[in-house]
């Protein structure tokens, strides 16, 4: 049996008894936090719950949000309470009275106390992944919480820990240099330690997640890479040196390659394993132009997996019974995937900020069935693949 934290009160106990398929094993439990509850995210975790994603490997689950507001959208929309399939964490009181599909703080608040408590027992050790449903960052601002996102708050409970976000889908991955920023802050604060450390980061992620040599290309961030310094010099000061650092520390990272192309030659994972992208849109428009369905955010850098869908929270949908579960799913699949090794011990009951980041199984060998995370075939990058063009590397 775990304690897993109430918001307002003493450790409450909470014996996860729910196993997907499988074997029981002593597996810790995944965290799945329901969102903004004026949004899709409660629906999500329902829908999930009640169609789990298949060869799920016997994982017991936690729901962190409300339960007296997932039995009432349940009811509404023919779905199994919660209760029946997994525990709730019940830390984050919802008002009866809240309208779906409207910005509003106490749903912001919620949502801010689903995951904040689910985070804490990941940190102690209680959890061994999460699982986060979508939450909307002008609620969470209007409430007090003045968060960009999701990321930034499980990197701050963690320790203030450098993190980066990464979006994959079964035939591209990516991750951020800059998350959360407008565009021009994300260009005027570029600089070649915060590219250096998300090639670092990434590397280190993909090794732990089954590729024994990632292929990390990374992006320029001006027209062609800067044209050789005619169309912009960040790629000469700051991303060629950031590359080469990471050359010399054994890591086969290239570029700056063009941010037009370099995308391209990444799909299904011929020529690279993974781009890193300057900023937000430049990494996440070739993900999403995908589709919604697959794509999964996965946090590399805390010292727990965390998992997410590659959307939001559809106030246009919410409370409608139609939202579609894919990409929640492929979150859930992923996280149990990622969080199997060194996961079988019973959970920790340190208290949350006692467990050192790097410490919480966080790693894992992870089979080839997840969106496009995993181990893939590895290649030897072809004559075509474009060397001349990061040139700026050499």
């Amino acid at each position: 049996m775990a304690e897993f934290s109430d918001v307002n009160a003493a450790p409450i106990a909470v014996t996860p008894t729910r196993r997907i398929s499988g074997e029981p094993r002593r597996l810790r439990p995944i965290g799945i936090t329901m969102g903004d509850p004026a949004g899709i995210g409660p629906e999500l975790v329902l829908r999930v719950l009640a169609d789990p994603p298949a060869g799920l490997a016997g994982a017991p689950l936690v729901i962190y949000g409300d339960r007296r507001w997932l039995t009432a959208l349940a009811r509404r929309h023919g779905l199994p309470p919660p209760e029946l399939d997994v525990p709730v964490v019940d830390c984050a009181p919802v008002p009866a009275d809240l309208a779906p599909g409207k910005v509003d703080p106490r749903a912001g608040n919620a949502a801010w106390l689903a995951v904040s408590t689910a985070a804490r027992d990941a940190v102690a050790g209680r959890l061994r992944a999460i699982v986060t449903a979508p939450l909307h960052k002008a609620a969470l601002n209007l409430a007090g919480h003045a968060w960009p996102g999701h990321t930034e708050i499980l990197a701050a409970i963690a320790g203030n820990v450098p993190v980066r976000m990464m979006l994959a889908n079964h035939e591209l991955r990516t991750v951020l240099v800059s998350i959360h920023l407008p565009l021009k802050d994300a260009i005027t604060t570029l600089d070649e330690e915060a590219v250096a450390e998300t090639i670092s980061l990434t590397n280190a992620f993909l090794i732990r997640a089954g590729i024994a040599r990632p292929r990390i290309a990374v992006a320029g961030l001006n027209p062609h890479a800067g044209e050789d310094g005619l169309l912009g010099t960040e790629e000469i000061r700051i991303i060629a040196p950031a590359v080469r650092a990471a050359c010399r520390n054994g890591i086969d990272a290239t570029g700056p390659w063009p941010p037009d192309t370099v995308f391209m030659q990444a799909r299904g994972f011929r020529q690279h394993d993974v781009v890193i992208a300057m900023y937000h849109d430049q990494g996440l428009i070739p993900i999403k132009y995908g589709g919604l369905d697959e794509g999964v955010n996965v946090t590399i850098g805390l010292p727990f997996v965390r998992t997410s869908p590659d959307h939001g929270t559809a106030f246009d949908i919410a409370d409608r019974g139609v939202a579609d579960p894919a990409s929640m799913r492929a979150a859930l699949r992923v996280a149990d995937e990622l969080s199997q090794e060194n996961s079988h011990a019973e959970p920790g009951n340190a208290e949350p900020g006692n467990v050192e980041p790097g410490n919480a199984g966080a790693s894992s060998g992870l089979p080839g069935s997840g969106p496009g995370i995993g181990n893939q075939q590895q290649t030897g990058r072809s004559p075509e693949s474009g060397r001349g063009h990061d040139r700026l590397s050499q």
